[in-house]
């Protein structure tokens, strides 16, 4: 095992609350603003999550180049380093995006915002990676709840702020908030030094990395951990993906939506992961992965429930609201819990893995969620999805309880 660096020189948990902010800001703008205003603007639903389907892609494969941030590191180039490089071209890739009008150059937008969401998909690699291998086992809930902070503060300010924000300044002002939330938070990483150190690349250090990736190939425990990854979310990711446009169509004016993704949403999902993350590591990420499940299931059979008695306004918000608090809680748990089943020693590649599992059932969700909605409706969305996800329960249970925080 990779030997971590003294306690003084971890690198801090609001350090990693700070740099999951500047992911959380394209990522709040990406789908949630951007729907929601394509959808004002009379874009069809379809298009809209496929366009949402499209840019997870690259986190979905982020596995595929993740290895090489495991190998290619040394004494001079670390996790920190490939989060710095990623970081700035994130905001180059955004850069062109001032010149161009999102509902005009549709397709210049979505050239750009994939190359960005390649990008942002190596930072997360780099950032979880840094955190697998400089966190204490007993400290991942807490850490993975103060991350979904940073990630839902991010979120609020460029997702329900931007809807608002565009429609006073335009998109170039919330284009240069982004750019500024992102490099500022660049400059926070380049001042911090603690991180594993690691040796020059050389045939050594490539053969024990290949050695750790074919153990980790074969653990079952692995493969337990993507199956539960890739199904477990499918009902709040479908949901997540149509909530703006659900909105617009339940008759919620673009204002009040904003004020709904900006601060009911994100303070629920806040409090939830950080209820969620203690939870996980009082209790146990197993009961903690369960309950958020039970919140998610009830909660989203009932919003389609007030969707069918024709709710509408702050009722329909309310319910929507807690949804988000069990997405927050199950959030941070699961999370915890796919650190558990990560090998240090295969941070970058293995935790990677297990996120961009998420990432395929938000893809897959979003798309036939979509599809769901835009013909039995919605409300058939929000009872379907959530009954599809408890088949990862079944992979939950194959999991040995012995492992690191899972007691229970």
């Amino acid at each position: 095992m990779s030997a971590q660096p003294p306690a003084d020189r971890r690198p801090g948990v609001w350090l990693f609350a700070c740099l999951y902010f500047s992911e959380g800001a394209p990522i709040g703008f990406i789908w949630w603003a951007l729907p929601t205003l394509l959808r004002t603007e009379g874009v069809a639903v379809e298009r809209i999550t496929t366009l949402t389907a499209l840019l997870v892609l690259p986190w979905t494969a982020k596995f595929l180049w993740a290895p090489a941030i495991d190998a290619m590191r040394s004494a001079r180039w670390g996790f920190r380093h490939w989060a710095m490089a990623a970081q700035f071209a994130m905001g180059a890739c955004l850069l062109p995006l001032l010149w161009f009008d999102p509902v005009q150059h549709l397709g210049v937008w979505i050239v750009l915002l994939v190359l960005h969401a390649f990008f942002a998909a190596t930072q997360d690699v780099a950032i979880d990676a840094l955190a697998v291998s400089s966190a204490r086992p007993e400290q991942r809930g807490w850490l993975n709840g103060a991350m979904q902070a940073g990630m839902l503060l991010g979120r609020s300010l460029f997702g329900g702020g931007a809807i608002w924000l565009a429609s006073q300044f335009g998109w170039h002002a919330v284009l240069l908030g982004l750019l500024a939330a992102i490099w500022i938070s660049l400059g926070l990483l380049w001042r911090t030094k603690g991180e594993p150190a690691r040796a020059a690349v050389t045939g050594s250090v490539r053969a024990q990395f290949q050695q750790s990736l074919r153990r980790a190939l074969s653990a079952r425990t692995t493969w337990l951990g993507l199956g539960f990854a890739l199904l477990a979310g499918a009902g709040f990711e479908a949901f997540g993906a149509l909530a703006g446009p659900f909105l617009v169509d339940s008759g919620v004016s673009a204002n009040a939506t904003g004020f709904f993704f900006g601060v009911p949403v994100v303070g629920a999902m806040l409090i939830g992961g950080l209820i969620g993350g203690r939870v996980a590591d009082g209790l146990g990420r197993r009961r903690a992965v369960v309950a958020g499940m039970t919140v998610l299931t009830v909660t989203l059979c009932g919003v389609a429930a007030g969707h069918h008695a024709r709710l509408t306004g702050s009722a329909l918000m309310i319910l929507m609201t807690t949804v988000y608090l069990g997405v927050g809680f199950f959030t941070a748990a699961s999370y915890a819990l796919f650190m558990d089943l990560t090998d240090p020693r295969l941070g970058a590649t293995q935790f990677s893995a297990f996120m961009a599992a998420t990432n395929a059932c938000e893809a897959w969700a979003a798309w036939l969620g979509g599809r769901i909605a835009g013909g039995p409706g919605y409300a058939a969305t929000f009872v379907i999805m959530p009954l599809l996800a408890l088949i990862a329960l079944l992979f939950l249970r194959a999991l040995p309880r012995s492992l690191s925080g899972q007691g229970g």
